[in-house]
């Protein structure tokens, strides 16, 4: 049956996420950066309410996934702190300035992991080769790859998913970017193993107060008012089409 991988921002998120049906959880910050490495308050927090297995995504900024050296070092230092907290797996990715994966800081980080499952998350998609970074990455050991095909969606990326599904069984080729309940059969029936979604929505801030002319953000526009969370009722349905076809 398909494993399903739910992105959560929030501690409360990740209860959401478990109470709903899902089976493994990437834990986030920053959505609109998609997904910092969380706090370590958070982190506590969701080792001590969640009991399915939770994956947190060590990345230190949005943008591109060639880092600085200090860059680095905090990376391996948060690698240190979730494999100190008890977390069966991270989220990673590590690119060099040309697009290929970066082997001698990806051979750091497997070795600060210290056994834990690693997945590769969608640095992947940005790759100059696919088929060349998968063969890399199986030899590094990593567990899994978070790919979108390369496309702006899973769903427009399901050729090259399936494609490197059948180059070998590990890593895991884990779809992501738009799956959803609408399309989830699409993902099923070529055979994908696990499936990630975001199973999310905004919802406007309970402040009642606002000061609307202002904003916190570098982009003046974005809207300081709403949060971004998981929708149970989401998680639920995907959980009932995946039992369903494994009937």
């Amino acid at each position: 049956m398909a494993l399903l991988e739910i992105c959560c921002y929030s501690a409360e998120c990740a209860v959401t996420a478990q109470q709903y049906g899902a089976d493994r959880i990437e834990l986030c910050a920053a959505p609109k950066e998609g997904g910092l490495t969380p706090s370590y308050g958070v982190l506590k927090s969701v080792r001590q309410t969640v009991t399915i297995p939770v994956h947190p995504i060590i990345r230190p900024r949005g943008g591109d996934f060639f880092y600085s050296a200090s860059e680095f070092d905090a990376m391996l230092e948060d690698i240190a702190m979730v494999h100190d907290l008890g977390f069966p797996g991270l989220v990673i990715g590590l690119l060099d300035e040309d697009g290929n994966v970066d082997m001698p800081r990806m051979r750091q980080a497997m070795t600060a992991a210290k056994g834990m499952a690693v997945t590769f998350h969608r640095a992947f998609d940005m790759c100059r080769n696919p088929h060349q970074a998968f063969d890399k990455l199986a030899e590094l050991g990593v567990a899994r790859i978070l790919t979108s095909g390369r496309e702006s969606s899973a769903e427009k990326g399901i050729k090259l998913i399936t494609e490197l599904k059948a180059q070998s069984g590990v890593p895991i080729i884990m779809a992501g970017a738009g799956v959803r309940a609408s399309n989830l059969e699409i993902f099923i029936n070529a055979g994908v193993e696990e499936l990630h979604s975001s199973a999310g929505k905004w919802t406007p801030s309970p402040m009642r107060y606002r000061n609307t002319g202002l904003s916190m953000s570098t982009d003046a526009e974005a809207d300081e008012y709403s949060r971004y969370g998981v929708e149970g009722e989401s998680v639920a349905v995907m959980k009932s089409i995946i039992e369903r076809h494994h009937v």
